[in-house]
């Protein structure tokens, strides 16, 4: 088990330049994407830049204001607001203080795929999906057994006991 700590006494001053009053702690870094926590105070300021990546920023605490391209939104604890890929972003204070996860995701976005196959439990597209013929398979189940071996575990079918 790793316990990752962040929050009061963890944070160093975060983001692109034009930044001020925000403070954070990356939490998780892989091929996948970046997890940080984002700490802002009174009339702080992400400025608006561009990122090659899709990213969801997640209000944990306060409040304060976000922007994607023109648009401006207040946002509150308990909202997240998508950044895309490529679009101008940014989030500021008035005042208030906000504290935020940001999971920033590999890469722009999957939407490319989404359609391939989308499953969606009841949706009778997957039986429509299925194969008009399907060939008859051979084979039998393994015998049942009566429990473990007394030296332990070892079974060669593959089984469970």
């Amino acid at each position: 088990m790793e316990i990752r700590r962040f929050g009061p006494g963890h944070r160093r001053p975060e983001g692109p330049p034009g930044t001020r009053g925000v403070s954070g702690q990356q939490i998780h870094q892989d091929a996948r994407g970046t997890i940080t926590e984002l700490a802002f105070g009174p009339y702080a300021v992400v400025a608006p830049h561009t990122n090659p990546n899709t990213t969801l920023f997640v209000v944990v605490s306060g409040g304060g204001w976000v922007q994607v391209g023109e648009e401006r939104a207040r946002v509150g604890h308990g909202e997240a607001v998508l950044w895309p890929a490529g679009e101008p972003h940014g989030a500021y204070t008035d005042g208030t203080e906000m504290r935020a996860i940001v999971v920033e995701f590999s890469g722009a976005d999957d939407a490319w795929a989404r359609d391939v196959l989308e499953v969606v439990p009841g949706d009778p597209i997957l039986l429509r999906a299925a194969p008009a013929h399907v060939d008859r398979a051979e084979g039998s189940l393994a015998e049942p057994h009566a429990g473990p071996p007394a030296e332990g575990y070892d079974n060669p079918s593959g089984e469970p006991w």
